[in-house]
């Protein structure tokens, strides 16, 4: 009865699909295999801001210096982690989706673009949720007025007023913030006249719709980083508060007359309020009220996020906190969990590489710690929760430090998680042991050079456990990272060269990079003639998913994107 039951679930005959993959015609089953996920661990040119260069890390050297056919670069950002383009950063959450899942999935954007043309927008939990505020509360859209494509779109924006007044909005107040940075600076004006007709049409519908503050993105609201809280500080007053330095009847007028200053341009416009014939602003947020950030990209949402989500900010007196429905356009921070809700999910990726591989006898030990345990577990697997089958899987959880930040432990919990993965490769429990160390990220985001080339030397450090383990036990490992960081730690002009601050001081880079990132094979387990194929255009992390499944002596489904290796006959 049990075999008849596990060929059921291997083959549903309706579909005529099967999980059962086949096998490589020339790599063996049985060889234990470490795959090693290195954090914010980009390719760059060696400089003193390269932390991965500065610190002495000689077992990644090793690997990269080694034999030419077992390293090489692929990249992890932009088209090849499905983000709309190659101005895009890579980030966690969408670099180990496309490590787990072996394929591109559409994210940021183009997400938004499918929910809205679907409708499936106005189904999820986030609209549900700020829908509960329609009937005595107004509806307030945070977000870059502009068509740029890079942090928001006016036509999502256009969308989402019209979705949310069908569906019950009677209220509707826009707090624009103008763009001159990813569009032509000027532009602002063509596109406010473009949402003062949409939200006019609105009126004509008895829907009580207007634009209600705004201000230039580089001085309002749109900081990251933690740069510069005033930035946010001033677009909170604005929007959530009623209060700013200048006060109009329409925004129209508003945008005009501040374009007129001199040097003004419209990054940097300031901070403005709509006002009645009363003097009194026509749109602050207040108790009951719904909140929804539009812009999709992630790193210029997360400050002003945390000031309307978190109970315990202080990072300014936000003087006024009304209790209010707030979701983003999409989960800013899959770490943080920021914002808890959101109109958009993260992309549904079926039959992932973990999947396949559990229901064809693959027993799975996958460990991190907090900050990036859901990373290795639940992004991986398709941004699902829990175990495929809990009796071939064990995932571990090392507890981050907390109540300090990254860079006053910049070890991390490299060694303990290193020390898991040995112990579950010794233990001869485990076919696949997956790792991710996320020391070169988390610390990287601190902007502290020093610190980060210490979180350098432990992940290095930490991989060295590991890979001896894998000699020990006749395996094969597979190192590679998400996306980069530490390798850059400074902001750059055209050229290359460091920008300089007011003082002369380096302007310290905390953010991810445009890097690509190594992927490096071997172990004694590795068949002699395995080496990195030459002929891809352009490889990325969802090349790595076929890659694993060869190690394991599989052949990967045909619809993953390639594998990054191929057999030499010897």
């Amino acid at each position: 009865m049990q075999k008849q039951k596990q060929k059921v679930s291997l083959v549903m005959a309706s579909s005529g699909f099967s999980w059962t993959l086949p096998d490589h015609p020339k790599l063996p089953k049985g060889k234990p295999v470490a795959v090693v996920v290195l954090d914010g661990w980009g390719e760059a040119n060696a400089d003193q801001y390269n932390c991965i260069h500065v610190a002495q890390t000689p077992v990644m050297d090793s690997l990269k210096n080694g034999a030419p056919e077992k390293w090489r670069l692929v990249k992890a950002h932009g088209t090849a982690v499905g983000l709309p383009s190659d101005d895009d950063m890579g980030n966690s959450e969408v670099g180990h989706n496309a490590l787990g899942a072996g394929r591109i999935f559409a994210q940021g954007a183009k997400l938004v673009d499918k929910a809205l043309a679907s409708g499936k927008i106005y189904e999820g939990d986030g609209f549900n949720y700020i829908k509960e505020s329609f009937e005595n509360g107004t509806l307030h859209l945070i977000g870059l007025l502009s068509d740029g494509g890079v942090h928001s779109r006016l036509d999502q924006l256009q969308l989402l007023l019209k979705g949310a007044s069908e569906r019950g909005a009677k209220r509707i107040r826009v707090h624009i913030l103008t763009d001159g940075r990813d569009v032509l600076d000027g532009s602002s004006v063509g596109f406010v006249e473009t949402l003062e007709n949409d939200l006019s049409q609105l009126r004509e519908k008895g829907i009580d719709a207007q634009i209600a503050s705004g201000g230039g993105r580089m001085y309002v609201t749109m900081d990251r980083y933690e740069n510069d809280w005033g930035v946010v500080k001033r677009g909170w007053d604005a929007q959530v508060l009623g209060e700013a330095p200048y006060k109009f009847k329409s925004a129209l007028e508003a945008v005009k007359t501040l374009r007129a200053e001199p040097k003004a341009n419209d990054q940097y416009l300031p901070p403005f309020v709509i006002v009645d014939d009363s003097g009194k602003a026509v749109g602050p947020v207040n108790d009951g009220d719904a909140v929804v950030t539009i812009n999709f990209r992630a790193d210029r949402m997360v400050m002003l996020a945390k000031a309307l989500e978190y109970a315990d900010f202080d990072k300014f007196d936000r003087v006024r906190v009304p209790k209010i429905r707030y979701a983003g356009m999409l989960q800013y921070d899959g770490e943080l969990m920021l914002p808890s809700h959101y109109l958009v999910s993260p992309p549904e990726i079926e039959r992932t590489s973990g999947e396949y591989l559990v229901k064809n006898g693959i027993r799975t030990f996958a460990c991190s710690e907090t900050v990036k345990f859901g990373h290795v577990t639940f992004f991986w697997n398709g941004n699902r929760s829990g175990y495929f089958d809990e009796t071939k899987e064990e995932y571990v959880e090392v507890p981050s430090d907390s109540g300090i930040t990254f860079n006053v432990a910049p070890k991390m919990k490299a060694l303990e998680i290193a020390e898991k993965a040995r112990d579950a490769l010794l233990s001869g429990k485990f076919d696949q042991v997956r790792v991710n160390l996320p020391n070169g990220d988390m610390v990287g985001h601190t902007g502290d050079i020093e610190a980060t080339v210490v979180a350098c030397k432990a992940a290095d450090e930490a991989v060295k456990i590991i890979l001896d383990a894998v000699e020990q036990v006749g395996g094969i490992y597979l190192v590679t990272a998400d996306h980069g960081n530490a390798e850059d730690m400074v902001k750059r002009n055209k050229a290359g060269k460091p920008l300089l601050d007011k003082s002369g001081g380096i302007q310290i880079l905390t953010s991810h990079t445009l890097q690509p990132v190594p992927v490096a094979i071997g172990g004694p387990g590795l068949h002699p003639g395995v080496k990195f194929r030459t002929d891809i255009e352009t490889p990325g992390l969802a090349n790595v998913a076929a890659t694993v499944m060869n190690l394991h002596g599989f052949e990967a489904p045909a619809d993953y994107e390639t594998t990054l290796i191929e057999v030499a006959d010897n």
